[in-house]
């Protein structure tokens, strides 16, 4: 089995609880608590961790990570940027010093969904962001552009301030939209998908691989999960029921409607995989989709003790999977357990290594 990227959720997006849908106050998202995530996934020996963007729900992203940067030792940051959202050359530049903060260990999310207050039909929205990927991958490799586009009309040159590398850091990317995978199969690194059965990941691969490779281009693919492992499978399940004990049907449909991106083609999936479970919320085998029914987002849960949890993930990986953006609630709780109990057995590292050229 080749090795795998193994990354963390940072839950700046207000998405951290004991009990689902019950917020609390110490959970919140906050500095000191996503501070709290993300140094412990970096301790813990996380490969990269995910800091998601959001506009009403939790804190700034690019704030975050230029505060967190100077602290993270070892760990890449995987740092998502709402393509429309900044003036594409000051991004650019933030980008560019936040890499140099982590002695070139940022990797970047792009994000399709809607800005706040503007509304765009799939067609367009993915237009734009195709735009706004290709002058920004154009910036921080450091060559001047000209470029005169739908959404873009812009001549500049690079700004001084360069990568640790002076190379572009990855762009992870996700989609189902067909505009959506036609973007990824041109401009992204990393296709990220959402939890799926293995069938169903394995076909999302084989599809992005044939839509790629009609540019002329390879992909590398990640998805993106909850996990909850423990030493039993009975315990594992235990602390899954637990999680959605106090949440009612109300006041799930109330959190998935504050995502931007509820009417989705990602989220539709998510939808049908939970209607296609048992009355255990069972998709398949250790594929548990309850978690889904207060998220509108990554909707299913890898639930199981340590060999189910660790089987499971090399299934994906036989699909094709090459990295995993994994969370659990509480997030620093679990990012403890899957460390302890499962991390330590999987080949794991970096799926770039950015060198000086």
């Amino acid at each position: 089995m080749s090795r795998v990227e193994v990354s963390w959720f940072g839950a700046l997006c207000d998405d951290d609880y004991e009990f689902l849908g019950v917020p609390e106050d110490r959970l919140k998202s906050s500095y000191p608590h996503c501070a709290e995530i993300v140094l412990t996934a970096d301790r813990l020996g996380y490969d990269n961790i995910l800091l998601p963007s959001g506009y009403a729900l939790g804190i700034d992203t690019i704030a975050f990570a230029s505060a967190i940067a100077p602290q993270v030792e070892q760990m890449q940051l995987l740092t998502a940027v709402r393509m429309g959202e900044m003036w594409v050359p000051q991004l650019a530049r933030q980008l560019a010093t936040i890499d140099q903060m982590l002695h070139g260990r940022l990797t970047i999310n792009i994000i399709s969904s809607d800005i706040p207050g503007e509304k765009l039909e799939s067609e367009p929205r993915y237009k734009r962001t195709e735009e706004w990927m290709y002058v920004l991958r154009e910036l921080l490799n450091g060559n001047s552009i000209s470029f005169h586009g739908e959404f873009l009309d812009i001549d500049l040159d690079p700004p001084r301030v360069r990568t640790a590398s002076g190379t572009c850091p990855p762009f992870y990317f996700g989609g189902f939209s067909p505009a959506a995978k036609d973007t990824a199969a041109q401009f992204a690194d990393v296709f990220l998908t959402w939890p799926d059965t293995v069938a169903g990941v394995r076909e999302t691969v084989n599809d992005m691989r044939e839509r790629a490779n009609a540019y002329d281009r390879e992909l590398r693919y990640g998805l993106r999960a909850h996990v909850i492992v423990r030493e039993t499978e009975a315990a594992a399940i235990a602390a899954a029921e637990r999680l959605v004990s106090r949440l009612d049907d109300d006041t799930g449909e109330e959190i998935r409607k504050k995502s931007l991106d509820t009417q989705s083609a990602g989220v539709a999936r998510q939808n049908q995989l939970r209607a296609a479970a048992g009355d255990d919320w069972f998709v398949e085998a250790n594929l548990w989709t309850g978690v889904g029914r207060a998220r509108s987002g990554a909707g299913a849960a890898i639930v199981g003790d340590p060999d189910q949890v660790k089987a499971k993930l090399e299934a994906y990986m036989e699909a094709g999977i090459e990295a995993f953006i994994l969370s659990g609630y509480p997030h620093a709780a679990e990012a403890k357990l899957f460390a302890e109990m499962v991390l330590p057995h999987l080949d794991h590292g970096k799926l770039y290594e950015r060198v000086p050229v």
